[in-house]
């Protein structure tokens, strides 16, 4: 879901987050966002809307930030904020729990002026609606969970072309992996295999659940590739990927690519063959908040689905836009159909969470990554 972030925000401080808020005094938005997606500038102008518009609130980003699935849950759950930009598979994760907290998207809202010149495709995907196929959130950007080679020290024509190539041996200790959300590397080990990435929560959904456990075993061949390629692995993160001097791949959700780019670095994103899984944050606001604080919270998103934030997902964080509104797109202009592959990383079921975490975590015992 997913959830990313660097020099393009001027919110981090020494690693740290900190809540912050600009503008009039009045009742708070509390917003829960990933590092960097919001800026304080944006923040300024939302409540310069508000303010001219006669809402009496102003819009705060709330600390910590985003950090996974289950810390939104609970944070969305105990009513700690108002609108979250959700990572879309999140919703309907583990028995849709997130799902009960959100309130539907009124696409025809008059506060809503932008959201018709979204991307086709991405309105109306079936794991962010609810039973009635109302949406339960708007599209913000995207991404792949993807990797980068360092063109500084890696040649062309070592660059991997196939997923299978990260077990190679040359790359040893160079590599780094995301472990906050394993699945993404269960993904490249089922990939590497020559199966979908999402095989095993396939299995669970079609009713074959002894075939997913019996995949999963501790002696089988998942397991095996699982613990071979933790093995390569240099570095494990969580919330943001770092750029070590041993690494020479790094994993990346993509936004921090920019800013090392920008310093001078010359990171490459890397295109499987297989294809890579892919990711949508979104915009989403709390099911039961107050009439007009709703319609203050469409005013936020409406912002950012406008031309300014879009072009800015687009060129400032290495993400894919969502709005034909965004003066520059590269991946969309580069691969027109890059959000319609059937590569959407979907919300797991609890049983497929299970095993993959299991598998993820005999792995790091097993390379003593613990």
């Amino acid at each position: 879901m997913l959830i990313k972030r660097i020099l393009f925000t001027a919110i981090i401080l020494s690693g740290l987050c900190t809540s912050y808020s600009i503008g009039h005094s009045g009742e708070t938005i509390r917003v829960l966002t990933w590092e960097g997606y919001v800026l304080p500038e944006e923040v300024r102008e939302v409540n310069n809307i508000l303010k001219k518009e006669g809402y009496p609130y102003k819009v705060e980003v709330i600390s910590p930030f985003a950090a996974g699935a289950e810390q939104m849950f609970r944070l969305i759950r105990e009513e700690k904020c108002d609108i979250m930009f959700l990572t879309i598979f999140f919703i309907r994760m583990q028995g849709e729990k997130t799902a009960k907290f959100l309130e539907p998207i009124n696409p025809d809202s008059p506060r809503l002026t932008n959201y018709k010149y979204l991307l086709p495709g991405l309105k109306d995907i079936s794991m962010g609606l609810d039973k009635d196929h109302r949406p339960l959130y708007i599209p913000w950007g995207g991404g792949t969970y993807g990797f980068y080679a360092d063109t500084k020290r890696v040649k062309p024509s070592e660059i991997p072309g196939s997923v299978s190539d990260l077990w190679d041996r040359k790359w040893k200790g160079k590599i780094s992996l995301n472990i906050a959300q394993p699945w993404y590397n269960i993904g490249l080990v089922l990939m590497s295999l020559g199966k979908n990435p999402f095989h095993i929560n396939q299995l669970i959904l079609s009713g074959k659940r002894r075939e997913a456990i019996n995949l999963c075993d501790s002696e089988g061949e998942i397991q095996r590739k699982t613990n071979e390629l933790y093995g390569q692995a240099g570095h494990f993160w969580k919330n943001t990927p770092e750029f070590r001097e041993e690494l020479v791949i790094v994993s990346s959700w993509g936004p921090e690519i920019m800013g090392e780019n920008a310093g001078g670095a010359r990171w490459k994103f890397i295109e499987f063959r297989e294809g890579n899984m892919l990711w949508l944050d979104t915009i989403t606001f709390r099911r039961g908040l107050p009439e007009r604080k709703l319609e203050a919270a469409e005013i936020f998103a409406n912002y950012f689905i406008g031309r300014e934030v879009q072009t800015r997902v687009a060129k400032g964080l290495a993400m894919v836009a969502v709005s034909s509104l965004a003066e520059s797109n590269l991946m969309i202009e580069a691969n027109p159909n890059f959000f319609l592959q059937d590569m959407f990383v979907p919300p797991y079921t609890k049983i497929a969470d299970n095993l993959m975490k299991m598998v993820s975590d005999r792995a790091l015992q097993a390379t003593g990554a613990r």
